[in-house]
């Protein structure tokens, strides 16, 4: 024992000492430095992406889950730069990590799936909260675009949750884009009735309505030659937010109009003929 410290006493001299703690200490620090620094720039990184967030008016609850990620992330290559500065073999620590990610992403791929789903939706921006939409066979105003699924609120106040890989899978149908919209009308009337007449009886209501756009012009065409009608198609343009009142009104003032003016608006019948067979009795 004695003649084994005696070795150590004189190995570890004072000038090896000395080298052994500028090389460690120069380790440690430079380590010490590229985490600082290194969490500086993870910082600065994350005060530029909040800005670009609030910029780009994405959703609070996906960006602050983005933020967390992105910082996980970045503050992850932080410390395996510092780690490798110091000398620690990171490569076996990756390999784990590779592993370890693989066997998440695989038991999360379906919730992963509207993950990345719902970031295309944010980012490519089909539609925003507030927008009238059809996706993934629902129809609804967003009410909420999350980060595994979207909130829809039907017109008959009904609340819609849609996984966000359906609606990025499916083709979706946004009625608040546009600033005006094309109301399409088709109005049936009687074989008997003159239809130039009925074209003017339609115009004198359209013209009427003052939510109705002057540009592009509305259009009254005969559309069809139906099984128990003449057809009638009533194209007006008009603002977005009107649509269905202006809709609903045009409805009522063109029924009225032709009734006033004695034309009959047919609807399909069915006429059924009983045929009797006078039974032979056989003697």
């Amino acid at each position: 024992m004695e003649n084994f410290i005696d070795f150590l006493g004189t190995q570890l001299s004072a000038e090896v000492i000395g080298l052994y703690a500028l090389h460690w200490g120069g380790r440690i620090l430079s380590a010490l430095v590229i985490f600082l620094l290194g969490r500086w720039v993870v910082k600065m990184l994350m005060n530029l992406f909040a800005s670009a967030y609030t910029k780009a008016e994405m959703d609070k609850t996906l960006s602050r889950f983005l933020s967390n990620i992105l910082f996980i992330a970045l503050m992850l290559f932080v410390v395996l730069a510092s780690l490798n500065a110091l000398g620690v073999n990171t490569i076996n620590f990756l390999a784990i990590l590779g592993a370890a990610g693989l066997a998440i992403g695989l038991a999360l791929k379906d919730s992963l799936s509207n993950f990345a789903a719902g970031v295309m939706l944010v980012v490519f921006r089909p539609f925003k909260i507030g927008d009238f939409i059809d996706a993934a066979g629902n129809s609804g105003t967003v009410e909420r675009i999350g980060i595994f699924n979207t909130t829809l609120k039907t017109p008959d106040n009904r609340v819609i949750i849609v996984p966000n890989s359906l609606i990025n899978e499916d083709s979706i149908a946004n009625y608040s884009t546009e600033e005006t919209r094309r109301i399409d009308l088709v109005i049936g009337i009687g074989y008997e009735d003159d239809v130039a007449r009925a074209k003017a009886l339609i115009q004198g209501v359209l013209n009427q309505e003052d939510s109705i756009l002057d540009e592009p012009p509305p259009s009254i065409l005969l559309l069809d030659l139906g099984d128990s009608s003449v057809d009638i198609g009533v194209r007006p343009w008009v603002k977005s937010t009107d649509y269905w009142s202006v809709r609903s009104e045009l409805l009522g003032r063109i029924k009225q109009a032709l009734e006033h003016a004695g034309m009959s608006l047919p609807y399909p019948q069915r006429s059924l003929h009983i045929i009797e067979k006078e039974s032979k009795n056989n003697s």
